[in-house]
């Protein structure tokens, strides 16, 4: 039985690894996994660069809504550096290529807490990315841009602090556990474990539903109020007009708007899934299964440039701008060498 592992890479495809043989050798399921962490961090990695060049900008950044686009881009950076970290670090492990102790101990107490912790605020930071929108559109021209980019600073430290608040038991409940032969006692694995009493149990059970749910919320609730919002202005402009056209226009104009965290939550769904029936993984047999929800709730992290660049002309334009500016740079240096 995989409890004790929490959610963790280690018992999806730990036993899968096997040491004494090079990674060609290895079984399929571990060249696949090796690929696709492979093909993620790097897609990951141009997403994140491409979404910091972006929205370094300083007229993006005048705004609240700006800023938490900057923090989820560097927080979805953090997140693939450790996504592959962690990989690597599993398999060199079961492989025996790093037998150090001091080092496991290390990354069995902060690695996976990482990863969580980032792969949350990223989910509420889609959240404030939404409500920030919202708010803009129901202020309008009453809309104050230095009181945004204030509440939005004070907004991601809470959002750090809540979130790490949320997580921290775990690193108190977490060790090494060295697998042994049977015949000889002689160690054959070690993996990094979590226990949690049944309190524990319960109550991460319920953080981790708060935050996959209230996020959601969050987004779903600020996308159809901005649409709603739209509507009756568009209706007070011309008295005339059905409000049902208008409501189907602004449905079609925002309609990335409301289908982007649709998307996002689906993505997200197999973690959490996993969060809870994870223990009762009992056979190697099951790892294809749980092995793709655990890649695809890492894929939000990837999409960054897709879900907001993509579909707006602004961003796009600035992203041409950043990368006109950073072209021009590169050959003044080129040419001052």
């Amino acid at each position: 039985s995989t409890r004790g592992f929490g959610l963790s890479l280690d018992a999806i495809l730990g036993y899968h690894i096997q040491s004494g043989i090079t990674l060609t050798q290895q079984l399929s399921i571990v060249q696949f996994s090796l690929a696709i962490t492979i093909i993620f961090f790097v897609i990951g990695l141009i997403d994140s660069i491409i979404c910091m060049l972006t929205f370094k900008n300083k007229s993006i950044l005048a705004v609240g809504c700006g800023l938490y686009l900057l923090t989820l881009s560097i927080i979805s950076l953090i997140t693939m550096i450790f996504f592959i970290w962690k990989f690597f670090i599993l398999l060199f492990t079961q492989m025996e290529i790093i037998s150090n102790r001091k080092f496991l101990f290390l990354q069995c107490y902060s690695i996976d807490i990482i990863l969580r912790i980032c792969l949350i605020i990223n989910k509420w930071l889609h959240a404030c990315i939404s409500m920030e929108r919202t708010i803009t559109t129901i202020q309008g021209t009453q809309f104050n841009k230095r009181k945004s980019k204030i509440n939005a600073k004070y907004g991601i430290v809470i959002l750090l602090l809540i979130t790490i608040g949320t997580a921290i038991h775990d690193p108190f409940f977490r060790d090494l556990l060295d697998e042994q032969y049977e015949y000889d006692n002689e160690i054959k694995r070690i993996w990094c474990i979590v226990r949690y009493n049944r309190f524990l149990q319960i109550y991460d059970y319920i953080i981790q539903s708060v935050h996959f749910i209230g996020a959601f919320v969050v987004n779903i609730i600020s996308a159809l109020v901005l649409v709603w919002k739209r509507t009756r202005h568009e209706q007070t402009l011309d008295l005339d007009s059905n409000f049902k056209e208008i409501l189907k226009k602004q449905i079609k104009k925002y309609r990335h708007i409301i289908i982007s965290p649709l998307i996002l939550t689906i993505l997200s769904i197999p973690r959490l899934a996993i969060v809870f029936i994870s223990k009762c993984m009992q056979s190697t047999n099951d790892s294809w299964l749980f092995l793709i929800g655990y890649f695809i709730s890492f894929l939000p992290s990837m999409l960054n440039s897709i879900v907001y660049i993509l579909p707006s002309n602004y961003y796009k334009t600035e992203f041409g701008n950043a990368m006109h500016q950073y072209q021009s740079q590169m050959r003044r240096r080129l040419n001052w060498k």
